[in-house]
């Protein structure tokens, strides 16, 4: 199958893994997904463009004329993770696993164009917090998911060689709430991992389902973290910005029973990683961003 990997899907995997570390899975991309398409005798209708950030997504049909989605990452994104948390919540607010092979999952055809991000905004934190709900279950026994604390530490460690003077009191602060909240972890569920309104898809059996996990174990104030900043070009423009960031912590703390504090200091520590993490990889408007709604906070 012959084909040019979206640009977006370059630079996201070049700015995450390095270009030495995926390039050359990407050259051998099309041949990958060739023989996943050959295997299962999937008929291919388009790729995905600009599509997502760490994966190649296919849009496909089943030999019974069924539509699928075929998804193809790196091993570097961790594809059997995803698998194993897909498999384990099983259609149940997540999309559906239909197969996997050597890092290409088949998967229920979604509605990509259709996220949450397409609803007003009051409307999409509400179905985002039902669809989130969903996920958090017990881990299966003997599962290979990392802990909030093991992922953040590693975010930390890069958070400490980021040289900006500017931004250094943040970066300490948002330091120091990570240290106190994983001194104590006050539960043990699977999460998603990067839950936003983007990763919730419209869908044929349910009205929403999540997508794209990155997912580990922890508590649920973490998951909800990124769910926070969403929009937040919005936040920023508007000049009760930093109060309506304030209310959106409390809102999704009360309803989803996660302790405010908890869930601010994950917000904020993520914000700030985020912003980090963005600077250093060129994106400096995107990071900045982050940077002053974790200011906020």
């Amino acid at each position: 199958m012959a084909f040019e990997p979206p640009q977006r899907l370059v630079r996201a995997l070049g700015e995450t893994y390095g270009d030495e570390a995926v390039g050359d899975w990407l050259e051998q991309l099309p041949k990958t997904v060739q023989e996943a398409v050959d295997r299962r005798e999937l008929d291919v209708e388009r790729v995905m463009a600009p599509g997502g950030r760490s994966s190649l997504v296919v849009l496909v049909r089943r030999p019974d004329g069924t539509a699928a989605a075929l998804k193809v990452a790196p091993p570097s994104a961790s594809p059997a993770l995803e698998r194993a948390a897909l498999e384990h919540w099983d259609g149940w607010g997540a999309v559906r696993l239909l197969g996997s092979t050597d890092g290409a999952l088949l998967l229920e055809r979604l509605h990509p164009e259709v996220s949450l991000r397409s609803l007003p905004e009051a409307k999409a934190l509400l179905e985002a917090a039902g669809t989130v709900r969903r996920l958090w279950t017990e881990p299966p026994a003997d599962h290979g998911f990392e802990t909030v604390a093991e992922r953040t530490e590693r975010q930390a460690e890069a958070m400490r060689a980021f040289a900006d003077p500017g931004a250094a009191s943040l970066v300490a602060t948002a330091l120091a709430a990570r240290d106190e909240l994983t001194a104590v972890s006050p539960e043990l569920v699977l999460l998603h991992g990067n839950f936003r309104q983007g990763k919730v898809l419209a869908a044929d059996r349910t009205p929403w389902l999540a997508v794209g996990p990155e997912p580990l174990v922890g508590e649920r104030a973490y998951d909800l973290a990124r769910l926070v900043r969403d929009r937040v070009e919005d936040l920023i423009a508007a000049a009760s910005g930093a109060a309506a960031a304030r209310r959106r912590v409390n809102k999704l703390a009360d309803s989803l029973e996660v302790d405010r504090e908890r869930l601010r200091g994950w917000t904020l520590f993520r914000a700030v990683e985020s912003g980090t993490r963005a600077i250093a990889a060129g994106r400096r408007g995107e990071g900045e961003l982050a940077l002053e709604f974790a200011g906020w906070l």
